[in-house]
């Protein structure tokens, strides 16, 4: 088996299944709103990334003013093109900072939503030391805290989870157990879990986990999936219901990701499709680097996939009408 007996009978005893959440609800770092409100919206997208390490990140790495002026006119530009909400992914760990996205929320107009979790990927450098001891179900209750009480000390609370895997496959018994904090915490909650994954054979060995314990594919983003060289697997993934992030788009690769977008609606699964840059951020190591704007999907995407034979109610499945179902706040079980 992928976790100990005794994890699955926690798994199965310790959280049990809640009801549903009302449909249709998404949190943002400004409180609660319909997703009807969320509007177009870039699903991963990062303004602030530390990646020194968990053991030497502290708060005064960087200078939020000094941030917030950095990112401010990439935030706009993206409210010019339309983009009213954008999921930020960046995690604990990594450079998360709630009282950063309270600012940028206020000073751009966009509507930002942050995440609960932890990131594994890198072989666990932005791990805190208790992911390493602590059981899946003590994970998940420090996830669940966050969402039911607030993150550090404050009333914003995450509207998804954001957790991340090495691609090597299988995975380790560590990401087996993030894996199955996720899927504890979606039980509990009804947040979408995003997990930067890669290619294809370590999304579906985590859609096994999280549907041992009774998670649905439809609560999975199988994030980085453009990583995948044999595309007809993000058909698979698609038929089987989880979500097909395709998020890399600020840096390039235009056409791959027409072409796949394009397979997808051939298949009639454009429905499952998610769409990003994974653009930005500020660097604290390097406060003048070259920051990666939010409109290439306008820019370079929209053009190629119009010449494909795309049209507006298309852009407004993968921009308007997929993230507002795929992250909404409600328990997919099976």
């Amino acid at each position: 088996m992928f976790f100990s007996r005794r994890e699955f009978l926690i798994a199965s005893s310790g959280f049990l299944f809640v009801p549903a959440r009302k449909k249709g609800l998404i949190q943002t770092v400004s409180g609660k709103i319909s997703s009807k409100r969320l509007g177009k919206t870039l699903i991963h997208e990062h303004f602030l990334v530390d990646f020194i390490g968990a053991d030497k990140l502290t708060p005064d790495r960087w200078n939020r003013d000094r941030v917030v002026k950095k990112v401010l006119p990439y935030l706009k530009e993206a409210r010019q093109a339309g983009i009213k909400s954008i999921f930020d992914c960046t995690p604990n760990f990594l450079g998360r900072d709630i009282e950063l996205l309270k600012s940028l929320a206020d000073e751009s107009g966009v509507q930002i939503i942050t995440n609960t979790g932890y990131y594994g990927a890198v072989q666990n450098k932005y791990l805190p030391p208790w992911a390493f001891t602590e059981t899946a179900e003590q994970l998940a209750q420090r996830w669940i805290s966050e969402f039911e009480e607030g993150i550090d000390s404050t009333s914003v609370k995450p509207g998804f989870i954001k957790i991340g895997v090495d691609s090597a496959t299988p995975l380790s018994d560590l990401h087996k157990k993030l894996v199955l904090a996720a899927a504890l915490t979606h039980r509990q909650t009804g947040l979408t879990i995003c997990s930067h994954t890669g290619p294809a054979a370590g999304a579906f060995e985590q859609l096994e986990i999280i549907q041992h314990v009774g998670v649905r594919p439809a609560a999975f983003v199988w994030v980085h999936a453009q990583a995948e060289a044999d595309k007809q697997q993000l058909v698979h993934a698609a038929r089987l219901g989880c979500w097909v992030s395709l998020d890399g788009i600020g840096w390039g690769d235009f056409d791959q990701y027409a072409d796949s977008i394009a397979l997808l609606k051939a298949g009639g699964l454009l429905s499952r499709v998610l769409i990003s840059h994974d653009a930005g951020w500020f660097k604290p190591d390097e406060p003048e680097a070259e920051f990666k704007g939010y409109v290439n999907i306008f820019k370079e995407l929209f053009p190629r996939l119009i010449r494909k034979g795309f049209d507006e109610s298309d852009f407004d499945q993968l921009l308007l009408i997929n993230p507002a179902e795929a992250m909404s706040i409600r328990i997919r079980r099976k």
